[in-house]
């Protein structure tokens, strides 16, 4: 029986890692992409040039990618008054949640990829949602995305299967993964063709790759790099 995917890939590091995770396990792959007004938009503009390199390094794993896609959820910006969306300051709002959380917006993805998928005949779903070494999002919890499994396999009577690769680790242990799948190139594509920074930044660089350094997307990942060289 083939096994096919679709990953939800943003362009970032841990999206990108769970692409690497994909097409080591299944024989067809394809990838989505979200634009929403997102702040660091520059994250779309990685998209193609890591799929690109990804294919060239590895051609086994460029024979099982396949297309990718890119939906515009305008309508999530515009309901979103959140530092992700707008060039406000980053901040914690009065629930003890980062003012970068977007309401609704993994909620989202995951169904956009389903109804995808649902079209593309493509069973397995896989995102990098994780809530061990993460900023409190509530739709990057696992009973969250179990529960999403539950509703998208009743309300389009399919067998969708969601996957997270990296909801029990945390960010030095996503390094590890990405080297363990593909050593040291895979690790240095992670670096220099990705964009994980809140805020778009992509003029400085850094060991563990672009970004402003001091966001809560580069201290997560900065943090786990500087863990993963010590290792």
């Amino acid at each position: 029986m083939t096994e096919t995917a679709l990953v939800l890939f943003s362009g970032g590091q841990d999206s990108a890692t769970c692409l690497a995770w994909a097409l080591d396990r299944f024989d067809r792959v394809e990838t989505i992409g979200f634009d929403y007004g997102q702040r660091h938009r520059v994250e779309l503009a990685c998209r193609a040039a890591f799929r690109d390199r990804l294919v060239a390094e590895f051609p086994a794993w460029g024979a099982r990618l396949g297309e990718d896609h890119t939906l515009a959820l305008d309508a999530l910006g515009a309901l979103s008054e959140t530092a992700m969306t707008r060039q406000t300051e980053i901040a914690f709002a009065a629930d003890g949640l980062p003012n970068t959380f977007v309401p609704g917006r993994n909620l989202l993805f995951f169904t956009f990829a389903a109804a995808l998928a649902y079209r593309r005949g493509l069973r397995h779903i896989v995102g990098g949602m994780c809530e061990t070494d993460y900023s409190g999002y509530p739709d990057c919890r696992d009973d969250t995305i179990k529960a999403l499994q539950v509703a998208l396999n009743l309300g389009m009577d399919r067998r969708f299967v969601l996957h997270t690769p990296l909801m029990w680790i945390d960010k030095a242990a996503t390094w590890r993964l990405a080297h363990d799948l593909g050593g040291d190139v895979l690790v240095d594509l992670l670096r220099e063709d990705t964009h994980t920074c809140y805020l778009g930044e992509r003029s400085r660089r850094h060991p563990w790759g672009y970004g402003c350094g001091t966001c809560p997307a580069c201290d997560l990942r900065a943090k786990g790099w500087e863990r993963f060289v010590a290792a």
